[in-house]
Parts: structure tokens; C-alpha cells; sequence
């Protein structure tokens, strides 16, 4: 198990880190699903961000979590990478 794995696991056994970082799943989620989409495309960051019409640095912060990205830049993002955005609201736990 790598270091990182090793400091992740003790750090979820405290209840306030375990609340946060479970808070943030659907920020992961969102982040998994680009990075799975422009994988299956067969692209790289910056053919992405020719496609998209911005920049690879910009796609990489889109990636990495470093901005929250607008529905237009996700719908961009989408379509060239093949895919379509799809967003839906469920209920609260």
C-alpha cells in the first residue's frame, strides 16, 4: 500500500475528515467522469482543448478539481469527447 493509501485510511477514521471528504463525492464523481470520457475518446488533454477551444491548462484545472466548471464548458467538454452531459438532482440521504 502506497503512503498516500496508508495516510487516507487513518485520516478516515476520524469522523469529521470521513464527513468532509464523503461530502465531496460528487465533486470525485464529476472529476472520474471527465477523465473516463476523454480516456475512452482517446484523447489527450491539449486535443481536448483544441476541440473545446480553450486551453490544455484549462482542462487539466477542469480535471483536477481546481475550478467548478459551467454547464456550457461541461456540455462543451461533452461533445468533444463524444459524449453527452446529462445532470440530475437526487434526494437527500
Amino acid at each position: 500500500m502506497t503512503k498516500l493509501a496508508e495516510l487516507k485510511r487513518e485520516w478516515m477514521k476520524e469522523p469529521d475528515f470521513r464527513a468532509e471528504y464523503e461530502g465531496l463525492e460528487g465533486e470525485f464523481a464529476v472529476i472520474r467522469d471527465l477523465i473516463d470520457a476523454r480516456t475512452r475518446a482517446g484523447l489527450t488533454q491539449k486535443e481536448l482543448a483544441v476541440r473545446m477551444g480553450t486551453t490544455q491548462s484549462a482542462v487539466a484545472r477542469m480535471e483536477g478539481g481546481g475550478v467548478n466548471p459551467s454547464i456550457g464548458a461541461l456540455r462543451r467538454y461533452a461533445e468533444a469527447t463524444g459524449t453527452r452531459l446529462k445532470v440530475t438532482l437526487e434526494q437527500a440521504r
